[in-house]
């Protein structure tokens, strides 16, 4: 495999400690996928004093995001962009979508010796860049721990975060310094590691979002007109509590083991909101599992409590 390019050498060797500055040796980049993700990593790459020459996007708000995000930057197709990108090639599309995308640029001739072929999904490695690699470039796996709306608000998040890299080992220096650049750190994620990776964040980010309006739809069923103001406080400090403690920070009836509370929340869901009660259940098993192995809850006090987890009979019965 050929070194990464001329350009992108410089680019990296030129910078200080003191933080990302513009050098002679900048990076030129494109970005295919100008979503939520793809926008908002060209904007922090452009402000980090890299060239962001060109990035593809069909939709209108695509479109829309790019002149915001991207001013002056040419929206073109998805083979003219990797064409356009000298040093680097971002491509921010969505995790299904990916393979597809590499395979076409490599078919179609898009590619070039010596590029460096980026990709933001969290799911995939290396792999998925095979094509890339055949065709003399250099993969990279970059993804961002990170939620977007793909706004300039997103750029204001992006210090301090981690970013799972899976990179060959002679392009681990050249991948620490683009998430340097981006103000990131790195998080080096072995290829076959990528989905557990992936699952975790999603598990804990995505499912988080539902956790989270599922109870404010609860409160509202149960008469409280705006359900943020009580759980805002709350969930704050149970996440500040989680991350701080781990399983120490575990509190309310499951913990305790308090059968009956736990029996009564079951049974007024099934009235209420059937479809909620799987989830509840599921979560409340998990919980004590987790409050039993960390010594939290006595067995002999969880028998009672895993017994109303178990009866699936109140999914349908108030």
């Amino acid at each position: 495999m050929s070194t990464p390019s001329r350009g992108a050498r410089t680019a990296f060797s030129a910078r200080s400690g003191a933080g990302p500055r513009r050098t002679v040796g900048s990076l030129t980049v494109g970005v295919i996928g100008a979503g939520r993700v793809g926008a908002v990593l060209g904007a922090a790459l452009a402000r980090a004093g890299h060239r962001v020459v060109a990035a593809s996007g069909v939709s209108a708000v695509a479109r829309g995001r790019i002149g915001r995000l991207l001013p002056g930057v040419a929206n073109l197709p998805a083979d003219e962009v990797a064409g356009a990108a000298d040093d680097l090639l971002i491509i921010a599309v969505p995790d299904d979508s990916l393979p597809g995308v590499v395979a076409g640029l490599a078919a179609t001739g898009a590619l070039r010796p010596g590029q460096v072929v980026a990709h933001t999904s969290g799911a995939h490695g290396l792999d998925v860049l095979a094509a890339a690699a055949a065709a003399g470039c250099h993969p990279l796996a970059l993804h961002p721990a990170m939620t977007f709306t793909g706004t300039a608000a997103d750029l204001a998040n992006l210090p301090g975060i981690s970013y799972g890299v899976t990179a060959p080992a002679e392009l681990r220096a050249f991948a620490a310094r683009l998430v340097t650049d981006l103000g990131g750190v790195p998080e080096w994620v072995a290829e076959p590691d990528r989905p557990l990776y992936h699952a975790a964040l999603a598990h804990g980010a995505n499912h988080l979002v539902t956790l989270v309006n599922e109870a404010a739809d609860r409160l509202r069923e149960a008469g409280v007109a705006e359900p943020e103001k009580v759980l805002g406080p709350l969930l704050q400090a149970a996440l500040d509590n989680a991350l701080r403690l781990g399983d120490a920070a575990l509190t309310g009836p499951v913990s305790r083991g308090d059968a009956g509370t736990v029996a009564r929340h079951l049974d007024r869901l099934a009235a209420t909101a059937p479809q909620a009660v799987p989830a509840y259940r599921a979560l409340a098993r998990r919980t004590a599992d987790r409050a039993i192995a960390a010594g939290r809850l006595r067995p002999v006090d969880a028998e009672s409590l895993l017994g109303v987890l178990a009866d699936a009979h109140r999914e349908t019965v108030g």
